[in-house]
């Protein structure tokens, strides 16, 4: 049952929040994967990398970026945004670029940020890498930044995205019907959600997939993310 005013209306919990760190350039080391800022001099590379697959862009607000010059502006204007972080995914052995990520429109006063603009190459793709990427990012906003709530938004019609947010262990929280016009097309935006209060089992489940245990020798899973976070419960 909510809590119930003076009036015997219902109100939220109280919470102790007063608010959570901006997003700024940080490097994020982990066991297969490390994110660190993406910078222009990464414009060629991307470029190279990201740029010459068309279908990973189809649902992104920029095309793929052909040319060094292409991928620079790309970077360099999301990089001048107030509220977002744009992150470079590599290789930790060789530095290889794999991926983009970003921190986007943080509100730290209310505790709010958003995982978006996500661009793996193939090689990352469906990997353990792209997972531990995923979990340093939330790890990071939850447990150094202070936020309250992570969100991940698509186009509804973008199912690897919508299906990715739920087995990572967000939840499906509504669509957003003509949200957007992007690309000259119309978007649905579907909105996902994780909070703090979840965190702690998605985490755990996420630490214990991406154990060396969980996979055989050729790195195939053992148990599945779900099935893992459903005997926990």
């Amino acid at each position: 049952m909510p809590r119930l005013n003076q009036h015997g209306q219902p109100i939220g919990d109280v919470v102790a929040f007063t608010t959570a760190q901006p997003v700024r350039p940080v490097t994020l080391e982990g066991r297969l994967v490390r994110l660190r800022p993406l910078v222009p001099d990464d414009a060629a590379e991307l470029a190279a990398v990201l740029g010459v697959h068309d279908e990973l862009w189809t649902y992104q607000s920029t095309e793929a970026p052909r040319t060094a010059e292409d991928a620079r502006a790309v970077i360099e204007v999301d990089a001048a945004a107030d509220d977002t972080q744009p992150f470079a995914v590599v290789d930790p052995a060789g530095g290889a670029l794999l991926g983009r990520v970003h921190l986007m429109r943080a509100q730290p006063a209310v505790g709010s940020v958003e995982v978006g603009a996500i661009v793996w190459s193939p090689a990352l793709q469906r990997t353990a890498a792209a997972t531990e990427a995923q979990l340093l990012l939330a790890d990071h906003v939850f447990d150094t930044l202070g936020y309250r709530r992570y969100e991940w938004k698509c186009d509804s019609l973008n199912a690897p995205s919508r299906r990715a947010a739920l087995r990572l262990g967000f939840t499906e929280e509504g669509t957003w019907r003509q949200a957007l016009v992007t690309k000259g097309r119309t978007r649905d935006t579907t909105w996902f959600g994780m909070t703090d209060a979840d965190w702690p089992g998605v985490r755990d489940a996420l630490r214990v997939w991406l154990d060396p245990s969980n996979h055989d020798g050729r790195g195939r899973q053992r148990r599945s993310l779900a099935a893992i976070r459903e005997d926990r419960r």
